[in-house]
C-alpha cells in the first residue's frame, strides 16, 4: 500500500515526525523520558522522531498523552479554507489490535478543542483504547454497521444513526460487530 501525501507534500509519517520533535522540545523532556512515559522503547521514539517507522493508534495516543497534546497535535494544523476530504482519502491511520482505522478529518484549532475523525472496522478484534488526557470525552454516531461502543466495562451496542458519549479519560472501547462498519467521532479536549 503506498503512503498518501498530506497538502504539503509531506508523507503523514513525515509530518507526525516533525510534531514529535516540535512538541517535546516545546515539553523540554528529552527521548528517554517520553518514551517512558508513553510506556514505548526509546529506539522506536527515535524512529518516530527520524520519519521512519510505521505507529499504530496505540503508539501514537500513548505519545500524545506523555506530551500532554490532543492527538491532532501530531497533525498539520487545519487551514482556515473550504477542506473536502472524500471516503476513502486523508491520512489514515491503523490500530495494532484490530481492523480498525482513523482518519483525521478536523484537527482543533487553538481555543477550539476537539477533533473529528472517520472511523472504519471489521469484525473480529477489538479496539480497546487507554485513557486519553483527564477530561477528555468522545462523542460518535455510527453511519453503517453494527458495533459495541463505550466504556469497556459497560460497551452499548449501535446500529446506523445511533449516537453515544462517553468519558475517554477511562478504558473505552470500539468492537465492529458487522462488515463495513464506520463512524464519525468527535473528541472534546479540556
Amino acid at each position: 500500500m503506498s503512503v498518501p501525501e498530506t497538502a504539503g507534500g509531506r508523507t503523514p509519517q513525515e509530518v507526525i515526525a516533525a510534531a514529535l520533535r516540535r512538541e517535546r522540545t516545546r515539553s523540554g523532556l528529552s527521548l528517554t523520558e517520553v518514551a517512558r512515559r508513553a510506556g514505548i522503547a526509546k529506539s522506536t521514539l527515535s524512529q518516530l522522531e527520524s520519519g521512519s517507522g510505521n505507529p499504530s493508534i496505540e503508539t501514537l495516543w500513548a505519545l500524545c498523552v506523555a506530551l500532554g497534546i490532543p492527538f491532532s497535535g501530531l497533525l498539520d494544523s487545519p487551514q482556515p479554507t473550504v477542506q473536502v476530504i472524500r471516503a476513502g482519502e486523508g491520512p489514515m491511520l491503523g490500530s495494532s489490535q484490530a481492523d480498525y482505522h482513523a482518519t483525521v478529518l478536523a484537527a482543533s484549532r487553538p481555543g477550539s478543542p476537539r477533533d473529528v475523525y472517520r472511523i472504519t472496522a471489521e469484525p473480529g478484534g477489538r479496539r480497546v483504547s487507554d485513557p486519553h488526557q483527564r477530561g477528555v470525552v468522545e462523542h460518535v454516531v455510527l453511519a453503517a454497521g453494527r458495533a459495541l461502543v463505550g466504556p469497556v466495562d459497560a460497551p452499548v451496542e449501535l446500529r446506523p444513526g445511533d449516537y453515544i458519549c462517553y468519558p475517554g479519560d477511562l478504558p473505552h472501547v470500539f468492537d465492529a460487530l458487522a462488515p463495513g462498519t464506520w463512524a464519525v467521532m468527535v473528541s472534546d479536549y479540556p
